[in-house]
């Protein structure tokens, strides 16, 4: 999207520095991603990020203030994730753009989706450092967002994740963690914030509190970072030591209750011009567009399970009465393939991560890089210059 910048990093480009990136990483987290990592960051001009990030903040917060909407996604909340602890405002935030062309040549952005928990924090400030290192980049590129930079965010982030706690009595709560693909991500949180992983099954209760052993001495546990994705302990059915109903002397911060709140049910309630037509799948009694026009998604899925293109009837029909209010009906959007790659034009998808401390705030750029239909992995399979990457802001 920056012409002279694009076409200079192309220039250069070698596998050799690529082979260098993905060594340096591996290096210092032990562990090499077992996600497809892009050859290229992405360079965007200052005016896009500017309207992606103040775009999203508007649609949160409209969401938020609406009293019907949250009283709707409330209703869909499932009791056993609604307890104390939680915070007045969720912490984290990750709001999905992609770019469509304007009539007159320029880009603006359009939500693909929106969702109240927690994303690679650690993994893309590193990761945009190493790309920074390894192919030599302009230090006026910005790799953060609000105007942060390196000591900046990695003092903001020390607030949200640890607070006022000693960092050991803080930890990142997962299911299996050695075995997802954002391992990486914990690693490295362990290394710049001092928070170790844990998962919930390896935790006790005792007196009204969370304890985890260390080094054979019981340590309590204070506040809770947690990556648990609801639905992903629903499908496994397994047994954890505590209910998020308990009232325990814990802080939570990314309360599961927010996975529910803010979610693709927030977009039919949203309206705005980046936002595609949607409605819930339990009000549409006909197809209110062309059915290749349409994407059929579930609300509480992750990374883009379960979302249908073209939806026959057979497949709506599937979908039984009761659980219709789980599922949306959402206008197409065509991205553009905005980034010049020796393989092609390729669409960026642009995740804007926020937190909320006084305010909701910008923090960091995440992007997927894909020629697939969708921007996941699954869908970019033998493809090259595609996958998670890095973002640039060039600033004005």
């Amino acid at each position: 999207m920056v012409p002279a910048l694009r076409a200079r990093f192309n220039r250069d480009w070698t596998p050799e520095r690529h082979a260098r990136l993905l060594s340096a990483l591996e290096a210092q987290t032990g562990v090499a991603p077992s996600f497809t990592l892009s050859e290229t960051p992405c360079f965007f001009p200052q005016a896009i990020v500017d309207a992606m990030t103040s775009t999203g903040e508007t649609l949160v917060t409209s969401f938020l203030d609406n009293a019907d909407a949250r009283a709707a996604a409330e209703a869909l909340i499932p009791e056993r994730y609604l307890g104390p602890g939680q915070e007045p405002r969720p912490t984290f935030v990750q709001v999905d753009f992609g770019l469509v062309r304007r009539a007159d040549g320029g880009y603006e952005p359009r939500l693909v989706e929106l969702q109240a928990f927690p994303s690679l924090y650690a993994f893309q400030h590193v990761l945009g450092a190493l790309h920074r290192e390894v192919h030599e980049l302009p230090a006026e590129l910005a790799s953060h967002l609000g105007g942060l930079d390196t000591p900046s965010y990695l003092a903001l982030m020390r607030e949200v994740l640890v607070g006022r706690h000693d960092p050991s009595e803080v930890v990142l709560m997962e299911l299996d963690p050695a075995q997802q693909k954002t391992l990486p991500d914990f690693v490295l949180t362990k290394q710049l914030w001092g928070i170790d992983t844990v998962d919930p099954r390896q935790v006790a209760v005792r007196g009204g509190r969370l304890w985890r052993v260390v080094q054979g001495r019981d340590v309590p546990i204070r506040r809770v970072y947690n990556r648990v994705i609801p639905d992903e302990l629903d499908r496994a059915g397994l047994e954890i030591p505590f209910d998020y109903r308990d009232d325990l002397d814990v802080e939570w911060i990314g309360h599961p209750a927010w996975y529910f709140r803010v979610s693709k049910s927030a977009i039919p309630w949203l309206e705005h011009p980046a936002v595609p037509r949607t409605w819930r799948l339990d009000a549409v009694d006909t197809l209110p567009l062309p059915r290749e026009e349409l994407l059929l998604k579930p609300l509480f899925s992750f990374a883009g399970g379960g979302i249908v293109f073209a939806p026959s009837d057979a497949e709506l029909a599937a979908i039984p009465a009761a659980e219709r209010q789980l599922y949306i009906l959402q206008e197409r959007v065509s991205f553009a393939p905005v980034i010049e790659t020796p393989h092609g034009p390729t669409q960026a998808e642009v995740r804007v991560m926020y937190v909320w401390t006084d305010r909701l705030r910008p923090v960091l750029p995440l992007i997927r890089m894909g020629r697939g239909r969708m921007m996941g992995v699954a869908h970019n399979r033998g493809l090259a210059w595609v996958g998670a990457s890095a973002g640039f802001v060039v600033r004005a």
